[in-house]
């Protein structure tokens, strides 16, 4: 009698697109493993990284705003959940494989450190020696060697040890990015995903954090719906509450019988546009720039703090150095998975003194 796992195996070679990546046919894991009765690889994926220390810490790190107070605002893991939900959208109704477009949703931003792109760009900077620090690829260090799990063995093991297929999808979601590429680029240099999963979740990225930035921006009260440029608007609708549907259908749309997945030329240039336009009004606008030079001061200060006292970070850490890697790339992994208030009070505690009495 065929297992659970055989039979959704089964069900998505009957109904998954030509074009979609196939459980059965996973290029693997880093190390094998037995399959499970219950789940596929793609599911056995999706489960190990919800259940991971590094999923749950993104509840408390910074999308746009900095450590923010207010209950509605985004943080790194209500995007990651909105990511995941446009890109399952997508993912099914072009009859691509679910499963695996979640667990790469879910993971994108699993190597995020505090306070959003201040804290990846002041980490960048302080790791040059080393080749820098990119938030991709610190996801993949997480899943690959930095979270710790106990198997049913009982024995704990380093890396979630996630199928080929998740991790290419990781590794990709953010390259390419900056700028939207026109149509006729199919991206033959390597920096799309090498799966259509892979591709919508980079896709949906992009569609969850222009629609939340700006739904974030017009309650702070930063910019109004009228502010958005008019050739936006006149692409994505007059009110940004509409917007989201818009851009999910376009992409499905544009994406049904393609070489990649991508929207429509029309909304590719509205999607820019609206980068540029939140970049300067909200990322780097007047009311950003002083919390900003201050996230990457506080990064920057305690980077160069352990640095000089690496026997001052986390046991799991100083393991890391002791296997031989260098200590300037561990330094970023330790700050790198520190949530914003952790980051704050860590360095209320090592650089803001305290009364004392004698």
């Amino acid at each position: 009698m065929p297992t659970p796992r055989e039979i959704t195996e089964e069900r998505e070679r009957e109904w998954l697109s030509p074009r979609a990546a196939l459980a059965s046919a996973s290029k693997g894991r880093e190390t094998a493993e037995p399959q499970d009765d219950l789940r596929t690889c793609f599911q056995r994926d999706r489960d190990r990284i919800i259940h991971s220390k590094a999923f749950r810490r993104l509840k408390h790190k910074t999308q746009v705003f900095l450590a923010p107070e207010g209950d509605h605002y985004r943080t790194r893991l209500t995007h990651t959940l909105e990511v995941m939900q446009v890109a399952r959208t997508v993912a099914r109704a072009l009859r691509l494989n679910e499963d695996l477009t979640e667990a790469v949703a879910l993971a994108h931003d699993l190597g995020h450190p505090p306070f959003g792109h201040a804290g990846e760009d002041a980490l960048n900077e302080m790791m040059r020696p080393v080749g820098g620090f990119r938030h991709y690829e610190q996801s993949l260090r997480v899943v690959h060697l930095l979270e710790i799990r106990t198997p049913a063995g009982g024995t704990p093991v380093r890396g979630l040890n996630l199928t080929w297929e998740v991790r290419d999808g990781i590794g990709s979601h953010s390259k390419g990015l900056a700028e939207l590429p026109p149509a006729a680029d199919d991206r033959p240099d390597g920096t799309l995903p090498a799966t259509f999963e892979g591709q919508v979740v980079r896709l949906a990225d992009r569609i969850a954090y222009v629609h939340h930035d700006t739904d974030d921006a017009i309650r702070a009260g930063l910019i109004t719906e009228q502010d958005v440029p008019v050739p936006v608007r006149e692409v994505l609708g007059a009110a940004h509450g509409g917007w989201l549907g818009r851009l999910v259908r376009d992409l499905v749309a544009s994406s049904g019988d393609q070489r990649i997945i991508r929207p429509s030329e029309d909304v590719r240039l509205a999607l820019n546009a609206l980068v540029d336009f939140l970049t300067e009004r909200v990322y780097r606008g007047p009311s950003a720039v002083v919390e900003v030079a201050k996230a990457k001061r506080l990064v920057a200060a305690l980077y160069d703090y352990y640095l000089g006292h690496p026997d001052e970070v986390s046991p799991e850490y100083q393991d890391l150095m002791a296997r031989g890697e260098p200590v300037r790339r561990v330094i970023g992994d330790f700050l790198a998975g520190m949530t914003d208030r952790y980051a704050i009070r860590l360095a209320e505690s090592l650089f803001i003194p305290h009364a004392w009495s004698p």
